[in-house]
């Protein structure tokens, strides 16, 4: 038999009945099969981290198992099988009410491969987080936030309409659609802000800060081009713009830079990143937020890659 800790040889008594023979003692045990239950976690959690033919080399080498890709993706389907049948039962809802910590709600999206072909698989984040040391600009991306005290997630291939419907059901369940102290926190595809207005009407929406410097370091590098101090100047002036004064800032600092354009240089890059921004005028509130050590974008959520794997592949 396969453990957590390597192979062992179990010996118990087998019965055998008008239904067929069994080991009684593997109930007690928790034995379904030759692998054990630590060892079909350890299986699942290296399917899901890579693909199966890999998990199979890293569980070789690490542990000296010898399972094969097809083992180990069934065993990682029947986890997500597991999974998925017994969230309804799931008593984690009291934890979350209990709770006293700001509630983080963190909405994305991303492409997985299904037997239809790539489809979307959205995710929606539920979690307690407790604030951190306030930041200032100077040492913003060395902000370390406390991890969830708890959380639940939800996901799905679907469309937006139905995803949303989700995601109103676990925040019904979690006793959050009507709370006050709430934080949305995604990028900037629509269907995102349209979930939150309807599953979550009073909370605070943030425009996830990393997606939108990524935004702001593009335009420049498309006016001025890459690796130049002038880019890298423009750089750090636009980030200082968005996280010190949000969207007085940023607007400002994209008007002075389209009145800079080298010549023969487009004006679009500017144009777009104004349009990116554009749909999130109370969003963009992050030197705030920064003081008061909460979150300005990603950090606990579940990594997508882990969800595909486990639910979708």
């Amino acid at each position: 038999m396969l453990t957590a800790l390597g192979v062992v040889r179990l010996t118990r008594q087998y019965r055998t009945g008008p239904d067929g023979g069994r080991f009684p003692a593997d109930d007690d045990l928790g034995v379904h099969g030759y692998l054990t239950a630590g060892a079909q976690q350890l299986a699942a959690f290296a399917g899901a981290r890579d693909s199966f033919a890999r998990a199979q080399h890293t569980l070789r080498a690490l542990c000296g198992w010898n399972p094969d890709d097809e083992v180990i993706r069934t065993l990682t389907h029947a986890t997500a099988r597991r999974a998925a049948a017994t969230r309804d039962t799931r008593a984690d809802d009291d934890r979350f009410t209990r709770a006293e910590d700001p509630i983080e709600v963190q909405v994305d999206a991303g492409k997985v491969n299904t037997p239809a072909g790539w489809r979307d698989v959205k995710v929606a984040v539920f979690a307690r987080r407790p604030v951190g040391d306030p930041r200032g600009l100077s040492d913003w991306d060395q902000q370390e936030l406390p991890g969830p005290v708890v959380r639940t997630v939800v996901a799905a291939v679907e469309e937006a309409e139905l995803f949303r419907a989700r995601v109103r059901a676990e925040a019904d369940r979690l006793n959050v659609t009507g709370a006050a102290d709430v934080t949305v926190l995604g990028d900037g595809a629509e269907w995102i802000w349209n979930l939150g207005a309807e599953v979550l009407p009073q909370g605070a929406g943030v425009l996830d800060a990393f997606h939108a410097l990524e935004h702001v370091s593009a335009a420049v590098k498309a006016v001025w081009g890459d690796g130049t101090a002038v880019t890298a100047s423009r750089v750090a002036s636009g980030r200082a713009a968005l996280l010190g004064e949000g969207k007085r800032g940023i607007e400002a600092w994209i008007g002075d830079r389209c009145r800079e354009l080298p010549p023969g240089a487009a004006v679009d890059p500017l144009v777009d990143l104004a349009a990116y921004l554009a749909p999130h005028p109370t969003h963009l509130n992050y030197a705030a937020r920064l003081g008061q050590g909460r979150s300005i974008g990603s950090g606990c959520g579940v990594p997508l890659w882990i969800l595909a794997r486990y639910w979708f592949s």
